[in-house]
């Protein structure tokens, strides 16, 4: 295919065969390496492309981990509360003993009466927590929320061998009794 501009300057004589030939020769390679920067810059934005939905599919099944935990959770905490609203130990206006405990490095005290103290002390009685507020559960009952989240009980004394004094203890032989109140 001639180019009719290049026959209008060899008709005229101001260039030669020569001089043709080598600027076809130079507008070839010119478009050949256009072709080859773009078969890369296309190769390049696959290869962007490719790694953007990896990285992507990365961060759904992240994000998917994180939502099956979240409704896990849910579905735990929602068991949780179902056990202790169910076998909470009804107190009345007859509790006239407050009985206090540590929660979060808080004194927190509940309204209990004799009967319930004692067996909170010998482990027959839980306190666990439901939405702010403390409930006393069965052992049995508590132990059951201990499996599933152990930060919902509060109190579960199960074994008084655990609270004995170590060998080096210098209040050892100062034991303190259960029924003081304060």
């Amino acid at each position: 295919m001639s180019n009719p501009f290049q026959d209008q300057l060899l008709k005229a004589g101001l260039v030669n065969k020569k001089q043709v030939k080598k600027a076809n020769q130079d507008k070839a390679r010119k478009q050949k390496k256009l072709r080859q920067s773009r078969d890369t810059v296309v190769d390049d934005v696959k290869l962007k492309v490719k790694l953007a939905a990896e990285d992507k599919a990365r961060r759904d099944k992240a994000l998917n981990r994180q939502k099956d935990e979240q409704a896990r959770n849910r579905a735990i905490s929602s068991e949780i509360n179902q056990l202790i609203t169910n076998n909470c130990i009804e107190r009345n206006n007859d509790c006239d003993i407050c009985y206090n405990f540590e929660h979060r490095e808080k004194i927190t005290r509940i309204h209990i009466n004799a009967e319930m103290k004692e067996q909170i002390i010998r482990g027959k009685l839980g306190i666990a927590r439901i939405e702010g507020r403390y409930e006393l559960v069965p052992a049995t009952i508590a132990e059951k929320i201990r499996q599933r989240n152990e930060k919902r009980i509060i109190i579960l004394d199960e074994e008084k061998s655990e609270m004995m004094p170590g060998e080096d203890d210098p209040y050892a032989d100062y034991q303190v009794p259960d029924d003081l109140t304060w």
